[in-house]
C-alpha cells in the first residue's frame, strides 16, 4: 500500500509539473505571436503588464468552453443587478455569481480584465438574464440601458425640497415621499430615543449624498434607501460621542440641522456649533433664523425665505427658537457629515453670538456690546 501511495504522489507530481510547462510554454508562444507584431525598430518589451495578460490569456483557453456558456440557457428571467458607485469588479463578479447570473466569478472577472473592460462598468441598475453568457453580461453592464439614474441631494435640503428633486426626476411622487418622512412610516431603529413632545418624522436622517435611483419606485423604497446610507454611512465612533455635550444622538442632528442651514464655509461649522452649545449650556433663546424659516415652511417659491424683524417674534410654532427655548422638536433639513462632526466637536469658545459678515463667514461675539458694533459694521453686506 504504501508503494502504491509513493506512486501515486509521483505521478501528480508530475502531472502538476507538465500543467505548469503547458501553461508557460502557451504564454510564450502568445508573447512572441504579439512580438512578431512589432515594428522591427520598435523592438517587443516585456512589461509586468503584458505578462499578467498572457497569463489571463492562458487562462481564457483553458476555459475556453464555459466562456460561452450561460449560467440557464432556458431562464430568460430578468433580473434587476445593480453596481454601487465605485464598487470594485471582485465584488461585482462574487454578487453576480451570487445571485446566480454567472456559473464562475473568477471566470467573469479574469474576462473582464483581459477586455479592459473593468474600468468601463457603471454604477447603476440593468436588467440582466440567467440565459445571457458573460460576454453578453460585461457589455450590458458597459454600455447597456440603465434602469436607474443619478440623483443628487445636497446638504441642507428638507424633505419637501428632496421630494421635489426625486419628482422631477421621475423617481416617485413628492407628496407620498413627503407624506412617509413627515409620519415616519419607515422603521429607523438607529435613530434612537427621541425627547418627549419630540418629532416623529425621519426629517434630519435622509442621506445627502448621489443615488442611483430606479424611475417609478415605490416612495418608501426611496426613503428606506436614505435612511440605510444614513446608517451606513455614518460611522458608530462618531455616534458613540453623542451624550458628550449633554445631547441625545437625535437632539444632536437637530442641532446639526441648525448649523448646516447657517454656516456657508465649512471652517465656521465648529464655531456656529459653539454659540449654540454655550446659549443652551446658558439657558437662552437660540435664536436661529433658520427654524423660524422651517416654521414658515413654502414662501413664494422658497422653502427657505427672507425674514423680516416681525417674523422672529411673530411666528407662532415650536420650531420658532426665538420665542421657545431649547431645541426645536425634531431636525430641520438634513444636514452632512461636517455638520453632525461639528455638533459633536464644538469649538472651545466663549461666543454667544454672531452675525453675517455678507462674504458668506460671519463676525463672532462674546458681549451684546461686540455683538452691536459687529452689527453696525457689517450691517447691508
Amino acid at each position: 500500500m504504501r508503494a502504491v501511495r509513493i506512486f501515486l504522489r509521483i505521478v501528480s507530481l508530475v502531472v502538476g509539473i507538465s500543467a505548469v510547462v503547458i501553461v508557460l510554454s502557451t504564454a510564450l508562444v502568445y508573447l512572441l505571436r504579439d512580438a512578431e507584431t512589432c515594428s522591427p525598430k520598435q523592438g517587443y518589451v516585456v512589461t509586468t503588464n503584458t505578462i499578467e495578460r498572457s497569463i489571463l490569456w492562458v487562462y481564457l483557453q483553458m476555459h475556453r468552453d464555459e466562456i460561452d456558456v450561460p449560467a440557464d440557457a432556458e431562464d430568460a428571467t430578468v433580473t434587476e443587478f445593480t453596481v454601487d458607485e465605485g464598487e470594485s469588479l471582485n465584488s461585482v463578479s462574487m454578487r453576480l455569481r451570487y445571485n446566480g447570473l454567472i456559473n464562475n466569478a473568477d471566470l467573469f472577472r479574469r474576462y473582464v480584465q483581459y477586455h479592459g473592460s473593468d474600468v468601463g462598468i457603471q454604477a447603476g441598475s440593468f436588467a440582466l438574464r440567467r440565459d445571457m453568457t458573460i460576454q453578453q453580461i460585461m457589455k450590458e453592464l458597459q454600455f447597456g440601458q440603465k434602469l436607474s439614474f443619478s440623483v443628487t441631494i445636497v446638504e441642507g435640503l428638507r424633505a419637501e425640497e428632496i421630494g421635489a428633486l426625486l419628482e422631477a426626476s421621475g423617481i416617485c411622487s413628492a407628496q407620498e415621499f413627503v407624506s412617509i418622512v413627515l409620519q415616519g412610516r419607515v422603521p429607523a431603529d438607529f435613530i434612537g430615543e427621541r425627547p418627549e413632545g419630540g418629532s416623529t418624522s425621519l426629517e434630519g436622517f435622509l442621506y445627502p449624498d448621489t443615488y442611483e435611483l430606479i424611475k417609478n419606485s415605490p416612495a418608501d423604497d426611496v426613503v428606506l434607501k436614505l435612511l440605510d446610507n444614513w446608517d451606513r454611512r455614518v460611522p458608530s465612533e462618531l455616534r458613540d460621542q453623542a451624550g458628550s455635550n449633554g445631547l441625545t444622538l437625535y437632539q444632536t442632528v437637530i442641532l446639526a440641522s441648525i448649523i448646516e442651514r447657517e454656516a456657508v464655509v465649512a471652517d465656521e461649522m465648529p464655531t456656529i456649533a459653539s454659540v449654540y452649545i454655550n446659549r443652551l449650556r446658558q439657558s437662552m433663546h437660540l435664536q436661529a433664523d433658520p427654524t423660524v424659516q422651517y416654521a414658515k415652511g413654502l414662501q413664494v417659491g422658497t422653502w427657505w425665505p427672507p425674514l423680516t424683524t416681525e417674523d422672529l417674534q411673530s411666528v407662532q410654532s415650536t420650531y420658532n427658537t426665538y420665542v421657545h427655548f431649547g431645541l426645536p422638536p425634531g431636525p430641520i433639513c438634513n444636514p452632512g457629515i461636517d455638520a453632525l462632526q461639528a455638533a459633536l466637536n464644538p469649538e472651545s469658545t466663549d461666543y454667544i453670538y454672531f452675525v453675517a459678515k455678507g462674504d458668506g463667514t460671519h463676525a463672532f461675539a462674546t458681549t451684546f456690546e461686540e455683538h452691536l458694533a459687529n452689527i453696525q459694521q457689517y450691517a447691508g453686506q
